[in-house]
């Protein structure tokens, strides 16, 4: 089994897809792809079954074309409906500037702040190995292309082997830190599905010791992530996403903050993308009460809570430590 050092992330695979699939023109078939894109390759010599892998494929596909990525599907050219030798390919004139687009001083400055992060010298080893494989399959590859590694990452350390243990089936352990419970607590769970919410990511798995499905956040795991060798049913990942999406969404739509925000603000623009009007403000709904008092205590005097009443008490507290901290530290002092 490949070590989870060398073992590609989920992102990075679904990049080292596109830069394979907008690379050539003709397009690639399923068995080259599973033998020559990084992210596939390392499962299948690691001994994942054919069954499996076009699975993870068909499943990447699907997210590609979430993100708004059109991932074209040839079929034989005699017989269109016929699939079986079927190639796909990302269209790269889809992704062409217009010839006559451009770009004011301010715009140019944003993109060359952005080039340093994603830059063709970032472009993964393995994105690079691959196209070198589907050369030496005779295909014509067009290089330089988009799709290139960033160099930052914005997720906590328990995403990856947490990932890694949903692709193999295996029940994990880790502490989980609750509030208003005065200890972490060890938690086992089969873990389904990663998902991402309001801008923060989740594990849907089904808990042992609750005998229950659970969302655990992830910024709330406080140890190392434990992958035992209890394996579970892969078939349980099916739909699981989607069910912990709709889960998070329940329990939002249950849960809806009434804001007064000053228009205008940077509160404005961020809660208005999610909330509704109201006659006294905005309705905002959310999932957490501590997490999301933590952002509207973020926002100082641009949003006021009108209710619900536990949640106007945690931001009113978390702006009383910050007061208290700035007055103890000498901030106070003019």
């Amino acid at each position: 089994m490949a070590s989870s050092s060398t073992r590609t992330a989920p992102e990075e695979r679904l990049v080292n897809l596109v830069v394979a699939l907008m690379a050539t023109e003709p397009g690639l078939t399923k068995e080259t792809i599973l033998a020559s894109v990084a992210g596939y390759r390392e499962q299948a010599t690691s001994g994942a079954s054919k069954d499996a892998l076009e699975k993870m494929f068909e499943r990447d596909k699907q997210t590609l074309r979430s993100l708004g990525i059109q991932v074209e599907t040839i079929g034989d050219y005699a017989d269109p409906d016929d699939l079986r030798e079927a190639r796909y390919r990302i269209p790269t004139t889809e992704y062409e500037l217009p010839a006559d687009l451009t770009f004011t001083p301010a715009e140019l400055a944003v993109l060359n702040l952005a080039s340093g992060v994603w830059s063709e010298s970032s472009m993964s080893a393995d994105a690079r190995s691959g196209l070198r494989k589907i050369r030496a399959l005779g295909i014509d590859v067009d290089a330089p292309i988009i799709g290139y590694s960033p160099r930052i990452s914005l997720r906590e350390s328990s995403f990856d082997p947490l990932q890694q243990a949903i692709e193999l089936g295996r029940v994990v352990r880790f502490s989980y830190a609750k509030p208003g419970e005065d200890a972490a607590r060890l938690r086992r769970i089969r873990p389904l599905a990663l998902v991402e919410y309001e801008g923060r990511w989740h594990v849907y798995g089904f808990d042992l010791d609750q005998d229950d499905v659970r969302t655990f956040l992830l910024a709330r795991i406080v140890s190392d992530v434990e992958i035992t060798k209890t394996r579970f049913d892969l078939g349980e990942r099916e739909g699981a996403g989607e069910r912990a999406l709709a889960g998070l969404a329940d329990v939002a739509a249950r849960q809806q903050a009434l804001l007064e925000v000053t228009p205008g603000t940077e509160a404005a623009l961020r809660l208005s993308r999610r909330s509704r009007p109201a006659e006294q403000g905005i309705h905002v709904p959310y999932v957490d009460v501590h997490i999301f008092a933590d952002e509207l205590a973020s926002y100082g005097p641009e949003v006021r809570v009108v209710e619900p009443a536990d949640l106007r008490a945690a931001v009113i507290a978390r702006l009383e430590r910050v007061a208290r901290r700035h007055v103890h530290d000498g901030g106070g002092a003019a």
